[in-house]
């Protein structure tokens, strides 16, 4: 049976996704919150470097590591992970980044091994400390960012007769007959859900500060962020073809191990040890000489 919805009764949504122009360059709405993620938290580690008595120079070499890795990390994700066959038969078209699609499992592979490159090079900064601390910018840049694709009007709902539901005039995607249609402003539960969950660490971090059990923090970040995604999965659009007719969509099946290892951070946590007994178990010992 199908549906007739009344679109005047929801808010219209049909921003211009390009805020102004600089000769050719164009300055959109989505770069905006992008970037807002990344200046905020640089100014978070800078606020955790400094509480826990840190080099403040690290913070932004720091900062290249995680621009680079979550950029790369993310358009390979949305490459691989939902359009495999597109992309793979067409590989130059990995590098038009221009053209949109960033993927945010990719991204938390991609911000996890820079971390692990950037901790090899950094012994006073080991790869589970920075990941508990990486964890709180990366929530508060995750609320920007889906922000963002609300102003882009993509990664939209699934139609719906809610009092707050949204008609995407230029949703990315919809047919004509599509965009004149109701939809969750499934982003922006997506975007709260990260800021409830910035909130969260950033209060379990205040309570410990460089006292925080290893792996705490990286924890509840992988179990909170992915149980949300995978819950708001079901009133998403599904985003990969492939996947159309499979019970769960690629974003839930990539979040279900993400997920469980949350879970084996928080069982394995530890007491921070010493920085001094860290550093030394993290420094690679030089081999006896010979008599």
């Amino acid at each position: 049976m199908s549906h007739v919805y009344p679109t005047l009764a929801y808010l219209q949504w049909d921003i211009n996704r390009v805020l102004f122009e600089v000769g050719p360059i164009k300055i959109r709405y989505y770069g905006l919150f992008f970037t807002a993620g990344f200046i905020c938290g640089y100014l978070l580690l800078r606020w955790i470097f400094r509480t826990e008595k840190r080099n403040l120079d690290d913070v932004e070499s720091l900062l290249i590591y995680m621009v680079l890795g979550t950029i790369i990390g993310a358009r390979l994700g949305h490459c691989l992970f939902y359009h495999p066959l597109e992309y793979l038969s067409d590989p130059i078209r990995l590098l038009q980044i221009w053209n949109g699609g960033l993927a945010s499992h990719g991204a938390a592979v991609g911000i996890t091994l820079s971390a692990w490159l950037y901790s090899r090079r950094h012994r006073d900064q080991p790869l589970l400390w920075l990941l508990d601390r990486l964890a709180i910018p990366v929530a508060l840049a995750g609320f920007f960012i889906r922000i963002g694709n609300f102003f882009n009007s993509e990664i939209l709902g699934r139609a719906s007769d809610v009092p707050w539901a949204v008609v995407f005039r230029d949703g990315l995607g919809l047919s004509p007959e599509e965009k004149l249609i109701p939809r969750h402003p499934v982003m922006l539960y997506e975007s709260l859900c990260y800021g409830f969950i910035f909130v969260l660490l950033l209060l379990v971090y205040r309570k410990y500060k460089e006292r925080t059990p290893r792996g705490l923090l990286i924890g509840l970040f992988f179990i909170t962020v992915f149980t949300a995604r995978f819950v708001l999965e079901f009133f998403k659009l599904r985003q990969a073809a492939f996947a159309e007719n499979l019970p769960l969509s690629v974003g839930q099946m990539l979040s279900i191990p993400l997920v469980i290892a949350g879970i084996v951070f928080l069982l394995y946590r530890r007491p921070a040890p010493p920085l001094e007994e860290e550093i030394a178990l993290q420094t690679p010992r030089e081999p006896a000489a010979k008599a």
